[in-house]
């Protein structure tokens, strides 16, 4: 084919991106994927809260007029592999009032605790939702342990368990569970039955230290709750510290250590221990940037060296990438703070899951090779990197057509805000006449904008959005299947 027929049939683009450029409206399925998995609502480089949930609103919309059934696979998918919470919340509340049957089916599924949903519902003039959405929140009721009632009931925030105990009216299944209820809705209960709360109340009534800490460890209250009745010692951090789950001891780090609790190296040795545990790691499913957010705001080195371990533990068992593969992190002004962040633990992950046969380079509107090592932990890498520049999305593609350097796969990591340089899209096509036709794209999307540097119709291109572990999965699966992600949500049980 000549050259002038090649760039006659080249697919021309539909839309533009922040920057200006020419972009790709992708399928109306990844769009929401990509919302699902990326959008937190918080402030990005180009579009504020407010057009964020505008966005969100017109993607859940028309999804759910598109295909209700995909949409319901698409929240569970979010909300358990991408470990996302707001947005699967309302993508249900919209599902409840348009497939009452699909809702049903991922309820449980999508929703941890019913508070925020039916925030969220009220907040869209729904009122309490309905008969579906009731027998949903009754059942959950029915299943709820003083534990629950203890971390989750939130008077004066929202939606309390008691509020839902009032909309839903459920029927309790013992005097035990008629007991938390009772209590749950402000009735005067004998708590002989619920030693949890028993402990809790009298930690509000008391203030005796000795006392205190005796029902804190009796009771084994949450850090949450007892946060919220008292300020923290260092003995309460102390106590508190052996009861908490392994995502709160990382979020508290800091706060432990200005109280003093780091002092004594036995607390440093239990920490790092639970740090370091990599089963408790697995069962906690703890997104691999929390730990750099945490690495970045301690100071103790023992923490983190254990830091630095946890996410080598968090990766270690993901299936090696074969073939040779070029990696490239956009590092432009657009990807400071998170962006950056998580781009950067997951491109020095990847490195490491091709066993080094891969380069890894960095990219704004030039191209510098981040020089990575196997032997040197993910974080103190990722902690170097810093954002500067303009975004050229083709020019790391183009210099590696222009070296000779022939890889089977090109993984690029970016928020897609192109503002010069040539199109990914052409230089992909390049690549492939001169380099390798049978080169396969990943473009790690981690931002919620929805304009794309690829259309559709190019099969060799694979797009992936979000910043949990399982891109790094997807991806070495993917290089094997072929599967786009909207075609494995397609295909999910629920």
């Amino acid at each position: 084919m000549s050259r002038a027929k090649q760039l006659f049939n080249q697919p021309q683009p539909t839309t533009r991106n922040h920057g200006g450029y020419g972009a790709y409206e992708r399928l109306v399925e990844e769009q929401y994927i990509q919302m699902l998995m990326t959008n937190t609502l918080n402030n990005t480089f180009y579009a504020d809260t407010q057009q964020l949930m505008d966005d969100a609103m017109v993607s859940h919309q028309e999804m759910a007029e598109v295909d209700a059934g995909f949409m319901a696979r698409a929240l569970v998918y979010a909300r358990n592999e991408g470990l996302m919470r707001l947005q699967p919340l309302y993508g249900l509340a919209l599902l409840s009032k348009v497939d009452p049957d699909q809702f049903a089916k991922v309820f449980s599924q999508v929703v941890q605790t019913p508070a925020d949903f039916l925030t969220i519902l009220r907040g869209l003039g729904r009122g309490q939702g309905g008969r579906a959405v009731k027998r949903q929140v009754s059942l959950f009721l029915n299943g709820i342990s003083e534990y629950w009632a203890i971390k989750y009931n939130g008077r004066g925030r929202g939606y309390s368990l008691g509020d839902m105990i009032a909309t839903a009216h459920p029927k309790p299944i013992d005097m035990k569970q008629q007991a938390l209820f009772r209590y749950l809705r402000g009735h005067e209960t004998d708590l002989a039955e619920l030693p949890q709360l028993q402990a809790l109340e009298k930690l509000k009534a008391t203030r005796n230290p000795a006392s205190r800490m005796n029902l804190i460890e009796k009771g084994k209250l949450p850090y949450s709750v007892v946060t919220s009745i008292m300020q923290p010692t260092r003995t309460v951090w102390e106590a508190l510290m052996f009861q908490m789950p392994t995502f709160a001891l990382l979020r508290h780090l800091n706060a432990m250590d200005r109280a003093g609790v780091f002092e004594k190296s036995k607390n440093i040795d239990y920490v790092t221990g639970r740090l370091t545990d990599a089963e408790a790691l697995r069962k906690s499913r703890i997104l691999p940037f929390r730990f750099a957010s945490a690495y970045e705001m301690i100071a103790r080195e023992e923490l983190r060296d254990a830091l630095r371990q946890a996410v080598e533990l968090s990766i270690g068992n993901l299936p090696t990438l074969p073939g040779r593969t070029a990696i490239f992190l956009d590092r432009s002004g657009s990807m400071q703070g998170d962006y950056l962040r998580i781009g950067s633990v997951l491109a020095l992950a990847l490195y490491k899951q091709t066993r080094g046969n891969a380069l890894f380079w960095l990219f704004d509107h030039m191209v510098e090779d981040a020089r990575p090592k196997m032997n040197e932990s993910i974080l103190s890498q990722a902690h170097r990197i810093r954002a500067q520049g303009g975004t050229d999305t083709g020019r790391p593609v183009r210099e590696l057509r222009d070296i000779g350097e022939k890889v089977d796969q090109i993984i690029m990591i970016t928020d897609e805000q192109q503002n010069e340089g040539s199109p990914l899209y052409v230089e992909l096509e390049r690549y492939r006449r001169m380099m390798n036709p049978d080169l396969k794209a990943f473009i790690v999307d981690i931002a919620p904008y929805r304009q794309a540097m690829v259309p559709p119709r190019d099969g060799k291109t694979f797009y992936i959005y979000g910043w949990s572990e399982t891109v790094l999965t997807y991806i070495a699966e993917t290089v094997a299947g072929y599967d786009t992600l909207a075609d494995r949500v397609r295909m999910m049980d629920i």
